[in-house]
């Protein structure tokens, strides 16, 4: 039987001990303590590792952490709402966000064109130099080819991009998809459908990248998700992996409760009645802010993992793979 522990700060205190000793705080704490530990085990049991999270999470500083977690080797399939999309090749190409206050005045930002989300100001002058970047990166596209799959499209943006911090430029370099099931369902759609008016046979297919996230993994593969927030992101994911026998390990962080039947408040355990997530697997809630919440958790992780030589990056698995290849080719010959 576990005990409640005292919390003591001690100089120098690392992240890792900190949410260590989250297990016998009480409350959330023991809850995010043990969100943090499931994400390890995913990882040690080579598990796929999907992260699913809304758009507002990519306006805050997270997006940097999901874009290096890429480039660690955390992340295999990603799976976001549009809006996330369009703030990455913002910010890919020099826009910057400024912080105002969830006080503020929205009748007179609307006035001087600036949009507020949370306390996170955007100006419209960014959305507009969007809507000119999205002309020229359209045209290059549809001169490659005139009917992509979601997942396809935002990967050749990516390879368009020059920003170790985006997360289409990680993605696309290391060849993990990114799907956005609700692709026009921002700014970015609007742009879409008026490439389309010039260009009839250009097409978006989302019913075939529905294909592609089925066929991104297996019935026996290991299947991990890391939730964060809820909307179409969340279920996607979990969708995919209920035709795939269900995720054998889930961590779900959100400000959402189960009571009001939400998607973004259905729980792990929720998700087992669905078979979203298997009766048998490693699962947590975690209940408050993801950007306090998300950063603390895999943190953690990523220490732990590194600390038993088990957090490889990318370009280092690669080496690996590709060394490993060479000696079955000498062994053969």
């Amino acid at each position: 039987m576990e005990y409640i522990k005292d919390f003591k700060w001690e100089k120098g205190i690392k992240v890792k001990d900190l949410v260590r000793s989250y297990q016998n705080l009480g409350y959330q704490s023991i809850e995010l303590n043990k969100a943090s530990n499931v994400i390890v085990k995913m990882k040690k049991d080579n598990a796929k590792i999907f992260l699913t999270y809304t758009s507002n999470m990519v306006t805050s500083g997270l997006r940097g952490f999901f874009a290096q977690l890429i480039k660690l080797g955390m992340v295999d399939v990603i799976v976001t709402t549009v809006g996330g999309i369009e703030e990455d090749i913002m910010r890919a190409h020099g826009e910057k966000f400024s912080i105002g206050q969830f006080s503020d005045d929205d009748v007179e930002l609307h006035e001087k064109g600036i949009n507020r989300i949370g306390n996170i100001l955007l100006k419209n002058e960014s959305y507009m130099h969007l809507e000119d970047l999205m002309v020229g990166i359209l045209d290059k596209i549809y001169k490659k080819q005139k009917r992509w799959a979601v997942s396809d499209f935002l990967k050749e943006i990516g390879l368009m991009l020059d920003d170790e911090d985006s997360i289409l430029f990680q993605a696309a370099k290391y060849d993990v998809p990114i799907f956005c099931p609700a692709i026009t369902d921002g700014g970015f759609g609007f742009h879409l459908y008026m490439f389309q008016q010039k260009h009839k046979d250009f097409v978006i297919d989302v019913v075939r990248d529905f294909g592609n996230i089925l066929f991104v993994t297996d019935y026996d593969e290991k299947k991990g998700i890391i939730a964060l927030g809820g909307s179409v992101s969340k279920h996607h994911a979990i969708l995919s992996t209920l035709l795939n026998g269900g995720a054998d390990y889930a961590v779900f962080m959100t400000t959402a409760h189960e009571t009001d039947g939400s998607m973004s408040g259905a729980t792990t355990k929720e998700a087992k009645s669905w078979g979203k997530v298997k009766c048998e697997s490693d699962v947590a809630t975690a209940i408050g802010d993801v950007t306090i919440n998300f950063p603390l958790a895999m943190i953690n992780a990523l220490e732990q993992l590194d600390e038993e030589g088990l957090l490889k990056p990318r370009k280092q698995q690669e080496q690996e793979h590709k060394s490993l290849e060479e000696m079955k080719s000498n062994a053969k010959s």
